[in-house]
């Protein structure tokens, strides 16, 4: 069980103490202390109750793999290899080829330099010209709402 009976103890102590102090105003002293009484029990019984179930879902549930495991994987996950594989070889390879493209790359730049270089030159979305001052000064009301 979750703890102790001492949890069950103080939980039945506060609702001795809640009872007493809801019921002390509208009750004679003799009720008060009856009714106390049964909310102490009720309260240290309902904890074992509550305990019993939190208990019950915090335990993890039992694995399969755990009842007993064989000789070969007795060892697994103990250790942690650090090693990392040696690629060496790859990486001179991809180096190599990047080599011979950037030679390439150096005869086509060269071969597009002599063509010349042209600005991107976009035609205009709008254009103003050929436009009466009075459509201007229309479009301008219309925008701004007057």
């Amino acid at each position: 069980m979750l703890g102790t009976w001492r949890w069950n103890v103080v939980i039945g102590i506060v609702g001795f103490v809640l009872t007493i102090a809801f019921s002390f105003a509208n009750n004679p002293l003799t009720v008060v202390l009856l009714r106390s009484v049964y909310a102490f029990f009720s309260c240290f019984l309902l904890a074992y109750v509550f305990r019993f179930i939190w208990k019950q879902i915090l335990q993890p549930p039992a694995l399969v793999s755990e009842l007993e495991p064989s000789d070969s994987e007795a060892g697994k996950g103990t250790q942690l290899d650090m090693k990392t594989p040696d690629e060496s070889e790859d990486l001179n390879e991809l180096l190599k080829a990047q080599l011979q493209d950037g030679a390439v790359n150096a005869d086509e730049r060269n071969s597009k330099e002599e063509a010349g270089f042209r600005p991107l030159n976009p035609p205009q979305l709008l254009s103003t010209k050929n436009t009466e001052p009075e459509e201007l000064a229309k479009a301008i009301r219309h925008l701004t709402g007057e």
